[in-house]
């Protein structure tokens, strides 16, 4: 895959898990049943315990179909530590000057993070491929609304906040592709080891992200 393709096939996807759990053995089991549950990427944050690891045995298990997302990657060694494990895109909650630059040198993509005008295009002139809004709770579909008003060719990924009870909202005021964090895995129900129920809890986001996509033309 090319950074282009990886861009594209996250914005046809509708919907990012973004995963920041306090142990490792937590994470992979909400990764088994997002898969389960039919997601084809997945976010690892780098605060997750064993992060690295954690990105590369996914990157060896999974099929190249599957999109292997590191999140919260916040310096350039960071960067070339998950383009090492295998990682597919790189996200940062703000610009990180380069990033995208490295990303680039082994065809994979990046989403920077901005939440102002001058932030979001900072990061389109850096070499984003996707403008992660962040934190999107902060101004809510309103601010995404406005900000795509004047920058309707840079693709938008309004994540922290986003929910079942707002992601059409995002999607309407101008989403190419939401980042939807924990509230995606019900932690108790995954706790207790009823994955069933998790995995119909996880469906239910994928559903509606990918109805937007029907309803609303993309």
């Amino acid at each position: 895959m090319s950074a282009v393709s990886i861009s594209g096939r996250l914005i046809d996807l509708r919907i990012i898990p973004v995963l920041r759990f306090a142990s490792r053995a937590t994470a992979e089991s909400a990764i088994d049943c997002l898969i389960e549950a039919g997601f084809e990427t997945v976010e690892i944050t780098l605060t997750t315990p064993d992060a690295i690891a954690l990105i590369a045995n996914l990157r060896k298990r999974l099929p190249s179909s599957f999109i292997v997302g590191a999140g919260t990657v916040l310096d350039l060694q960071s960067a070339q530590t998950c383009l090492d494990a295998g990682t597919d895109y790189l996200v940062s909650p703000s610009l990180v000057p380069g990033m995208a630059a490295l990303a680039h040198t082994t065809q994979r993509a990046c989403l920077t993070g901005g939440y102002t005008p001058a932030e979001i295009l900072a990061a389109w002139r850096d070499g984003a491929d996707i403008v992660k809004v962040f934190p999107a709770a902060s101004g809510g579909p309103g601010h995404l609304a406005a900000v795509h008003a004047v920058f309707p060719d840079i693709p938008l990924c309004p994540t922290g906040g986003v929910s079942a009870a707002n992601m059409t909202d995002y999607f309407k005021a101008g989403a190419a592709v939401v980042g939807v964090g924990n509230n995606i895995i019900d932690a108790k129900l995954l706790a207790a080891g009823d994955t069933t129920k998790v995995i119909s809890h996880a469906q239910s986001f994928l559903r509606q992200a990918q109805s937007t996509k029907r309803n609303h033309g993309g």
